[in-house]
């Protein structure tokens, strides 16, 4: 194969380390904080909220480590399913790389969905199917562009959501402590719904259920990974943006969650639409609602458009596997893997016609097995890493010329990965959640006798079984 030929199914090195920050948050922030968050407290309570966002973020934070050595070392688009096929095994690598491109796919449908809904507040005659197209629209012509372009839009729509956070944390503090009058005349509240309720109003079992759904509103950090096979001196801005997201994100969201509890009473916090605009509105601002429609509608957008780059350069990875179709490598001139764009954007679009003509079925099956490709993402990852390194110091590796380490190696990855498969476990204790399981587990055989009749056999034909078992070049080792 000559450069030109390779140059065709290769991607382009142009993000710089703001934008994997950006990426990573994009993914994280989003309805799940804006929309869900007052049904955490009313749920835990204020204190058992506060506790559940800093377990999530503690096993965010491990899971990242985990991450952070595995991206350095092979910093390459398939991210966590490159290294399970590699360190785990090549049917489990399918697997999961299947399951978390339709989940990110369906995603994408969601906050499509979502977004044109809100539009119909400023524009309540207009049908909705027409917002999403035309967000449809916008989104793909902005991956389409380049790998830069996606990340510079993700920075500027993360940059909103990260001043409406800041500006709500100031104000609302300000508010509980008396710096900022009430309206109404209403008195500070202080810390008096901390102490109403006592620690855990609805027992340990609420907080458990919460933990749950926090857990998950933390996925879409791992999105790092798969930005790292297109980021400018990988082991230097990888390293740093893992660490700008965990801490980051954490304070963010404990420290709204905090304000929340301390200006919402818990029996209303989960009767709002959005507790943001309730606190808004109760300090004055004016067109508090209209300013979090948008901030919301912001927040949609970015998710999607984290959702459609994560999903596109998954299937790209597989497709370099030897996992679905050749095509599915090529790319633009900009260096966008045009073909796997296309085939996810038409997915998204499928699961978005699902969700006007069949909402209370097969809409419903696919956003519970959305919310499991991330899970298992998770897991993924901190198996991986403990198997890489296993691997790496077999083969004569020194631990010291790794350029990123997960501290306290094997003990933080298998707390990692424990907490992690609990969580996953816990699915099936949540009425809500439980679909999950029971559609993701058959889809993950299906995946697994699917890989193991035609996949596994086609890969053999090619060659590539051995390689893809092994490190593929040296070279892709940045150790």
């Amino acid at each position: 194969m000559n450069l030109q030929e390779n140059t065709a199914h290769e991607l382009q090195r142009t993000m710089k380390a703001r934008h994997l920050f950006m990426i990573s948050l994009g993914g994280v922030i989003g309805s799940g904080l804006f929309l869900g968050s007052g049904y955490t407290i009313s749920q835990a309570g204020p204190t058992g909220a506060i506790l559940s966002y800093l377990v999530g973020g503690m096993i965010m934070f491990l899971t990242m480590l985990c991450l952070g050595e595995l991206s350095v070392a092979m910093p390459v688009s398939g991210s966590f399913q490159t290294y399970t096929t590699k360190f785990i095994g090549p049917g489990t690598g399918f697997a999961l790389g299947w399951l978390y491109w339709l989940g990110w796919s369906v995603t994408v449908a969601l906050e499509l969905l979502s977004a044109g809904q809100l539009m119909q507040r400023w524009f309540p005659d207009s049908p909705v199917w027409i917002w999403c197209a035309i967000f449809a629209i916008v989104l793909f012509s902005l991956n389409a562009l380049s790998a830069k372009a996606f990340g510079e839009t993700e920075f500027w729509f993360s940059s909103i959501k990260i001043f409406a956070i800041l500006a709500f944390i100031v104000l609302g503090g300000a508010a509980m402590f008396g710096i900022i009058p009430m309206k109404g005349g209403q008195a500070a509240p202080f810390l008096s719904n901390f102490t109403a309720h006592g620690l855990l109003p609805n027992g340990f079992t609420a907080l458990i259920i919460t933990m749950i759904a926090v857990n998950f509103s933390f996925q879409g950090t791992e999105l790092i990974g798969i930005a790292a096979g297109e980021s400018e001196e990988p082991e230097k801005t990888i390293p740093k943006s893992i660490k700008q997201t965990v801490w980051r994100t954490l304070v963010f969201f404990v420290l709204a969650i905090f304000v929340l509890s301390s200006l919402i009473p818990m029996d209303k916090a989960g009767v709002v639409e959005s507790p943001f605009v309730v606190v808004f509105d109760s300090i004055g601002i004016p067109y508090a609602a209209d300013i979090m429609n948008f901030v919301i509608l912001t927040a949609l957008l970015s998710v999607a458009n984290s959702g459609l780059y994560a999903a596109t350069r998954m299937l790209y990875a597989m497709s370099k596997e030897k996992m679905t179709s050749p095509k599915l490598t090529k790319v633009n001139k900009q260096g966008v893997p045009i073909n796997a764009l296309v085939l996810t954007m038409g997915i998204a679009l499928l699961s978005l016609l699902s969700g006007f003509f069949a909402e209370k079925t097969v809409f419903v099956w696919l956003l519970s097995v959305a919310g499991l490709g991330a899970q298992v993402g998770w897991i993924s990852i901190s198996a991986s890493q403990i198997a890489f390194r296993r691997r790496f110091i077999r083969e004569g590796g020194k631990v010291e010329d790794l350029k990123f380490r997960t501290p306290l190696y094997p003990i933080l990855p298998l707390i990692a990965l424990t907490l992690n498969c609990i969580v996953l476990v816990s699915l099936a204790f949540d009425s809500e959640q439980r679909l999950a399981l029971y559609l993701g587990v058959p889809f993950v055989i299906a995946c697994y006798v699917i890989y193991h009749l035609k996949i596994k056999k086609n890969r053999e034909q090619d060659g590539t079984e051995e390689q893809a078992l092994q490190l593929k070049d040296n070279k892709q080792m940045r150790i």
